[in-house]
This record gives structure tokens, C-alpha cells and sequence, in this order.
């Protein structure tokens, strides 16, 4: 099992870790990593392994069984060994794009408030697909009205409760289509705002940035008609 680091604290950037296996594939499996994997539509993350002078570019980070995160090198070099003490250093600015969108999106999901039926993230834009028959009729105001949320700067935080909670409270799912993040005895609830200000709760397993002005602005793009039910809403990043 990896300790994972970045849901204590979404921001360390680098730090130590003991190399614990290699996967069959070539990867890399640390007692505590910094590397989100591939989940949820949040894309896994890229960054170098250092130790002795040497580094590996790592391309993501995928799951494997057991609750272990293996990270993939970016081409077929000489890997740290097992026992190795190395450094584990984050693409900051592309994780840190995949906060900021991934936090646009739960926002997204109170402005259209409809079940969410499927999702993805990526550094200059987010979509969400929506139980949505017919297209909203004004994206302006949708823009303007996710711009509003994000200016009131709301602080993002984080709680836990069991899994038998989320299953007396099924309001909290918003996503059909990805089951949340259960099987450990608890889930992680991200919050937006909080007591009377609270815009969102729901369960997450993702990164997000600490506030929601942290975001910057952002602007609805096209609607795509998936399906008889769905609607794909598309979110860009302004900067």
C-alpha cells in the first residue's frame, strides 16, 4: 500500500520516498508518493525521479491492485532499485492546471445542477457530461454565473466519512457514470465554502486548489449533444 501524499497536502511539490517494487511493465512503486494516478478523469501526474545523480523522467501514474500507485517512466531507462532512497519532483504547473480545473468542474456541477454522467480534465480545459436533454439556452449566463462562484473566492477543504454514510446519503453523488472512491471504509468529501456559504460537498478523490479564486476566470465553450439524454459542456481556462 502507497501513502498518498498529495490528499494531505495537494501543493508539496517534491519530496523523499523508498522504492518498494517494479511492476511486470517497468514501473515504479514507492512507499509514498506525490503522484495522482490516473483516476476519475483526472489524468495522472508527470514529473523526475533523482537518486545518485541520476534522473528518470516519469510520463504518469497509473493505478495497481492493492492500493498501490506505479509510476511510468517516460522511456525504457535504468530504474531506481528497490531499497533506493530518491527524490520525487512534481510538473507543478501541469498539476497545478489539473487543480484548477478539476476544482472549475465541481462548480460547473452547481451551476447545472442535473446528474453528471461522465467527465475529463486537462490542463487548458474540462468537460462534463450531463443527464441533459435539451442544451441550455444561454452560455453566457452560465459563464458569468460559474465566474461569480469563483470570484467569491470560497476556501476548498476536505472531511472523511464511512462508506456506510455515503450510502445513507446517495444526494451526495453527483457522477453516474464513476462510482465514488469507496472500498477503504471511508470516503473523502471536498467541500466548497462552508456552514451558510457552502456551494458544493461531494465525494472526490482528485486534487483541487486550496480556494476558488485560485481558478481565475473561465468561460463555457461548445455543447455537444451526446446521446438522446446527454449534453458534453465544455469549461476553458481564461490564463
Amino acid at each position: 500500500m502507497t501513502d498518498l501524499l498529495f490528499l494531505k497536502d495537494a501543493y508539496l511539490k517534491e519530496a523523499p520516498a523508498k522504492v518498494i517494487g517494479h511492476t511486470p511493465e517497468g514501473g515504479i512503486l514507492l512507499d509514498e508518493t506525490l503522484f495522482y494516478a490516473t483516476s476519475g478523469g483526472q489524468p495522472g501526474d508527470s514529473g523526475e525521479l533523482r537518486w545518485d545523480g541520476k534522473t528518470l523522467k516519469i510520463a504518469t501514474a497509473v493505478k495497481v491492485p492493492e492500493g498501490g500507485i506505479a509510476l511510468v517512466p517516460s522511456e525504457p531507462e535504468e530504474l531506481p532499485p528497490v531499497g533506493a532512497q530518491l527524490m520525487q519532483v512534481l510538473d507543478w504547473p501541469r498539476r497545478h492546471r489539473h487543480m484548477r480545473v478539476h476544482t472549475a468542474l465541481h462548480l460547473l456541477s452547481v451551476v447545472i445542477p442535473l446528474p453528471v454522467t461522465g467527465g475529463s480534465i486537462g490542463t487548458e480545459k474540462g468537460r462534463l457530461d450531463f443527464d441533459m436533454p435539451e442544451a441550455p439556452e444561454d452560455k453566457e449566463a452560465l459563464t458569468e454565473a460559474l465566474n461569480a462562484l469563483i470570484s467569491q473566492d470560497f476556501a476548498i477543504s476536505q472531511t472523511w466519512i464511512t462508506d456506510e454514510e455515503l450510502e445513507a446519503n446517495p444526494g451526495l453523488v453527483k457522477t453516474m457514470s464513476v462510482a465514488p472512491p469507496k472500498g477503504a471504509g471511508r470516503v473523502r468529501l471536498v467541500r466548497i465554502g462552508s456552514g451558510t456559504e457552502q456551494v458544493d460537498l461531494q465525494p472526490c478523490g482528485g486534487t483541487h486548489v486550496a480556494s476558488t479564486g485560485e481558478i481565475g476566470r473561465v468561460r463555457i465553450g461548445k455543447i455537444e449533444k451526446k446521446g438522446r439524454q446527454n449534453r458534453r459542456v465544455y469549461l476553458h481556462l481564461e490564463g
